[in-house]
């Protein structure tokens, strides 16, 4: 349940923070770049033979295109990584709250005696 929740928070997210057709093509030609670039990256110190700098310059050219997308769409504050970590700051704010709750519930009888 939990689960099914999380996805559609993140596909709702990211649907409403990807309007503008330019951020979308930017998206579309950044995706692989930061695919490959981190395959690269990653490649390169799992003792691959991958060249680390050009996968560190692909990578940072996608979050460059990523970031460009944002811009021209206004609203920077609504990337990807911002978002998720707002979702699950709220996730996580919740499951502490149920938990202090719970907790609260069950000590409260024995505190009263």
């Amino acid at each position: 349940m939990l689960q099914t929740y999380f996805v559609r928070a993140i596909i709702k997210m990211i649907k409403n923070a990807h309007r503008h057709p330019a951020n979308q093509a930017l998206h579309c030609v950044g995706a692989p770049f930061y695919a490959i670039g981190l395959a690269m990256t990653f490649g390169y110190f799992a003792g691959m033979q991958t060249d680390l700098i050009s996968g560190l310059a692909m990578w940072l050219a996608a979050i460059a295109m990523f970031v460009s997308g944002h811009k021209i769409e206004n609203n920077i504050g609504s990337m990807t990584p911002v978002l998720l970590f707002r979702l699950l700051s709220k996730v996580v704010r919740n499951l502490v709250a149920q938990r202090v709750h719970l907790l609260w519930a069950w000590f409260r009888p024995v505190l009263e005696h």
